[in-house]
């Protein structure tokens, strides 16, 4: 069975980078342009991923890890933060919403890929 994987990014060209990037390694890709949007995904269904932008409309990353999270059927699945935040303090609120990894945008694909085959193996 494939491995599932949420990509939730309000700006359309990155996310359409990551879904093809992620679909060519064989995963099967849901994306959400907002955190808001991404809540649907979280109904009891198998998800593997998410990897979130920090800096979106209607909910942030931040406040989606900790909504993931305070769910029992995937507090402990991995969350990668993709973003170009620098501000030290959403990144401590990232952090103690116990994300998995903190990547900055923009990032080497190759480098991508190689955490993501880490993070699924």
């Amino acid at each position: 069975m494939k491995k599932r994987i949420i990509v939730v990014e309000d700006f359309n060209t990155s996310r359409q980078i990551i879904k093809k990037t992620l679909e060519g390694m064989g995963y099967l890709v849901d994306e959400a342009a907002d955190g808001r949007e991404a809540l649907r995904f979280f109904n009891g269904s198998r998800i593997d991923l998410v990897i979130t932008d920090y800096n979106m409309p209607f909910m942030d990353g931040a406040s989606l890890v900790e909504f993931i999270r305070s769910k029992d059927e995937y507090r402990y699945i991995p969350i990668l933060v993709l973003s170009t935040e620098t501000n030290t303090e959403k990144q401590k609120r990232a952090k103690e919403a116990k994300i998995t990894g903190w990547v900055k945008k923009p990032f080497e694909i190759t480098e991508f890929k190689s955490q993501i085959q880490r993070i699924l193996s």
